[in-house]
């Protein structure tokens, strides 16, 4: 049973949706004794002896990256008689990808649509999840056929929400508007708007600097216009790609960074973990 479904969306490719899905994993699969609130659709129910159980399944069929960012890339998918097994990162913390049943990073995957929700179907269907209290999707760009499959093969126990993911400049902010229309038309709750790269903080002196200027008002006055919450900022920090490419935790690595500050804001006070869970949980479990 998965208790809690939330997607990663955008429309624009390289804004970071797969870079936000691994940590929102990682704190989420974090500590046993975060206490999350019962009344919001949001609640893992954790109690002291019961460590919150977290899925991630990878639908960005032709470009896989949680593998790498999660320091799993050389893992395989095993066959049980219960089904596939997913990769763990740790004993709470399930992914499943199509990039562990590629023979070599580099192999391109050219497939049409049908081959491409056929797979979607078997992640969901043949994969032994075990109960879930929370499945993160990370999806690829677009809203295209890998948004609608997941759409329709949710569609009967329910997506909890979306979290849609943009960068400031209006290149990226305008394919977001349409990943914002498609939730709407097809009644995908939208939890909330992040904003990645959203100005560069040096690691030595901790200045920050707009690289990518919000022209048109970025994250903000787009989640003002569409009515929707701006969940958080999360300034570009080039620890975040370092920590991505040896696949390990941002916020464990570098918890004094204001990016680090911002990914927890943003699950802290937008997501449903309480303030008293950034203490309790900078030292994650791999």
């Amino acid at each position: 049973m998965v208790k809690r479904k939330i997607l990663v969306l955008s429309g624009k490719g390289g804004v970071g949706k797969s870079t936000f899905t691994a940590q929102l994993g990682w704190a989420f699969a974090a500590d046993e004794r975060a206490q999350v609130g019962h009344d919001t659709w949001y609640s893992i129910l954790a109690t002291e002896n019961h460590s919150p159980k977290i899925g991630i399944m990878d639908v960005d069929i032709c470009g896989p990256s949680i593998p790498t960012i999660l320091g799993i890339a050389n893992e395989q998918v095993h066959a049980s008689s219960s089904g596939w097994s997913p990769v763990f990162v740790q004993d709470n913390l399930a992914v499943m990808s199509v990039g562990f049943m590629l023979p070599s990073s580099r192999n391109a995957i050219m497939w049409r649509g049908p081959k491409k929700n056929g797979l979607i179907s078997q992640f969901l269907k043949d994969v032994d999840w075990g109960d879930l209290d929370y499945l993160i999707v990370d999806t690829p760009p677009g809203t295209s056929d890998e948004h609608l499959s997941i759409v329709q093969y949710l569609k009967e126990s329910g997506i909890d929400g979306a979290v849609v993911i943009t960068t400031p400049q209006e290149v990226a902010i305008q394919d977001v508007r349409r990943e914002i229309d498609f939730c709407r038309k097809v009644g995908i709750r939208v939890l909330g708007v992040v904003e990645n790269m959203s100005g560069f903080v040096c690691p030595g002196c901790k200045t920050e600097s707009q690289i990518f200027k919000p022209s048109t008002g970025g994250a903000r006055k787009l989640a003002a216009d569409m009515d929707l919450e701006l969940l958080g900022s999360v300034p570009l920090d080039p620890r975040i790609g370092k920590s991505a490419d040896y696949g390990v935790s941002f916020l464990d690595e570098y918890p004094d960074s204001p990016a680090t500050t911002a990914y927890l804001d943003i699950i802290d006070r937008k997501l449903g973990f309480p303030p008293l869970w950034r203490q309790l949980t900078l030292v994650f479990r791999y």
